[in-house]
């Protein structure tokens, strides 16, 4: 899929993680991991898009990040031409996974930072907290990108990664 040819202020971005062809939980190889559902990604590839040529001189970089890939989010932020800021949005999934060292309920989403916060800003009073039911794998829950909108109404927004078109949104994505 060709990348976009368009500048954005708003970038949100579900990277499809590597877990070497195992599932977050176990050692064992095709066991329901992230690659029987979608391609994923090695981070030296992810690292290679050219994201920083989309990017506005002000811009925010939403990224999901999974709880083993955390060090590797932050890299990969950096590595796209971004600062760390912090964590935007924590989602309860509400269902638990077994995990090497405790049951895995919540996935995040980091906050990147390009130049200064892109202006006008909208509404500031934005709950970092998302309690919603898991659905299917990765899916994340719309009230984030619902949330992103009310903060920032005006602003030119892309999804990267995405599974489905959303008004008001630019999308980028081998499932679209």
């Amino acid at each position: 899929m060709k990348f976009p040819n368009k500048n954005y202020n708003i970038i949100y971005a579900d990277p499809p993680w590597d877990y070497k062809g195992q599932s977050q939980h176990t050692k064992t190889k095709g066991s329901g991991g992230a690659k029987t559902h979608y391609n994923t990604l090695v981070l030296k590839d992810l690292k290679q898009l050219p994201i920083l040529d989309i990017a506005e001189e002000n811009c925010l970089l939403f990224m999901w990040a999974s709880s083993p890939h955390l060090d590797q989010a932050i890299d990969l932020g950096k590595a796209w031409g971004f600062k760390w800021a912090t964590v935007g949005f924590c989602w309860d999934k509400q269902k638990v996974n077994p995990g090497f060292y405790t049951m895995s309920q919540v996935e995040l989403c980091l906050i990147f930072k390009r130049g200064k916060i892109p202006a006008p800003r909208g509404a500031r009073n934005i709950r970092q907290l998302i309690s919603s039911m898991r659905r299917k794998h990765s899916q994340k829950p719309d009230e984030v990108r619902d949330r992103i909108q009310l903060m920032f109404p005006t602003q030119t927004k892309i999804e990267l990664f995405a599974r489905e078109k959303v008004e008001g949104w630019d999308c980028w994505g081998n499932e679209v």
